[in-house]
């Protein structure tokens, strides 16, 4: 039982780390800005969100209200968000979904 338990552990995360090893490389690079409150890969410990494993057009949505203000209660990502494009953002949105 411990070893399979051991096993799919193993499995799972060697599943993350072949999405994240063929991400886009600028998805990459842009998402590392995101590391610094979000945790590695988009990981939070923390109450800042996670990011891994979100919804690509929720994290689309999310950037676009962020960037135009009106997403209510937003902190310092406005700021982030005007740095980006929709490309951009989209491009970001598929990384951080290809992590589990």
């Amino acid at each position: 039982m411990k070893k399979s338990l051991a096993v799919a552990l193993l499995l799972a995360g060697m599943a993350g780390a072949v999405a994240t090893a063929h991400a886009d490389p600028r998805a990459r690079f842009m998402a590392a800005n995101c590391s610094y409150c979000h945790g590695p890969e988009g990981k939070s410990r923390g109450a800042i969100p996670s990011l891994a494993g979100m919804d690509q057009k929720y994290f689309v949505e999310q950037m676009k209200a962020f960037r135009d203000g009106t997403r209510p209660g937003a902190t310092v990502m406005g700021k982030h968000a005007n740095g980006y494009n929709e490309t951009e953002y989209a491009a970001m949105a598929k990384y951080f979904a290809a992590i589990k």
